[in-house]
């Protein structure tokens, strides 16, 4: 029976010859896959998605963060997304015949580690946290990397794994365990980082948003544009069709057109069904009704021969 692991890191970095480096350890890890990368310099930020079994995804995991601890200073690191290190965020996934204790444990090891190797004082979030705040990353990055030295200091803040005192150059890392989300950006057509602030704020679940949506404004110099940078933690209690119509209403508010909207990632399944069935009206779409998921479910019970 084939265990499939996803795991989502996120780095600190959008310099291409690091990120080059960084995916080069996945890419020699027998039985670990990279499935998609993205990187861009107004997050500063590169995240990665791969997948392999348990052995294999702690290994390509672990590499990759020993040499992104090797090579990334946060000392000079800006962004607009929010960040306490260099190896910022390293979720485990459970894919296929996986169980979220089984995920939960990989985040353990890979925390042990890369505490014990590097000097990283590691976080556990989400399903592996260890008290009820720890599972929200923005408690968990309150005053972000420039105020971490102070933050991890106090009581109630003592890292999960490794020393109470950010590592001299990486800060600190958070990892843990959770269900498949969906990354989704939004493009704006204004410069107003303001206006588009108010947008996100009425979408993300502790500032009077939907539940299970963290939404944050940015602007893209290059275009000249904003965007709005949104994780959907359930995708299934809060779907992305439903975020989408509220973040029309409060851009028509405010007189700002829409531009273009992406996936930060991959594009999970269950979520495009949900937006396909909304917007096109299907009454019956499932997925083993996608055609290439029947196909692959076939193969599965040997029911294509050679």
């Amino acid at each position: 029976m084939r265990k499939v692991v996803e795991c989502v890191s996120n780095f600190s970095t959008s310099e291409p010859k690091t990120v080059d480096l960084i995916l080069n350890e996945i890419k020699k890890t027998k039985n670990a896959f990279l499935l998609d990368y993205t990187f861009d310099d107004y997050y500063n930020r590169l995240v990665v998605s791969f997948v392999g079994n348990k052995k294999s995804v702690l290994e390509a995991a672990l590499n990759m963060a020993f040499k992104a601890v090797e090579l990334i200073d946060m000392r000079k690191h800006k962004g607009q997304h929010p960040r306490i290190g260099a190896v910022d965020v390293v979720p485990f996934i459970p894919v296929k015949n996986v169980t979220m204790e089984e995920c939960i444990m990989l985040a353990r090891k890979f925390g042990e580690t890369l505490a014990e190797k590097c000097g990283v004082p590691i976080y556990l979030y989400d399903e592996a946290a260890k008290s009820p705040e720890r599972r929200d990353l923005d408690w968990i990055r309150e005053g972000e990397y420039e105020r971490l030295a102070e933050m991890i200091v106090r009581p109630e803040r003592k890292p999960d794994f490794g020393p109470a005192k950010p590592h001299p150059t990486a800060g600190a890392t958070i990892t843990g365990a959770r269900k498949v989300m969906a990354g989704f950006n939004v493009n704006l057509g204004t410069a107003d980082l303001k206006v588009v602030k108010k947008i996100a704020k009425a979408l993300h679940a502790k500032k009077g948003g939907f539940s299970n949506v963290k939404a944050m404004a940015a602007f893209i110099p290059e275009k000249n544009i904003t965007q709005i940078g949104m994780s959907i933690s359930d995708f299934e209690k809060t779907p992305l069709y439903r975020v989408f119509e509220m973040l029309k209403v409060e851009a028509t508010r405010y007189n700002v057109p829409i531009v273009a909207s992406e996936f930060c990632g991959m594009a999970p399944l269950k979520a495009l069904i949900d937006i396909a069935a909304y917007y096109l009206k299907i009454d019956n779409l499932t997925e083993d009704r996608v055609l290439e998921i029947a196909i692959q479910n076939a193969i599965e019970k040997g029911g294509v021969p050679e």
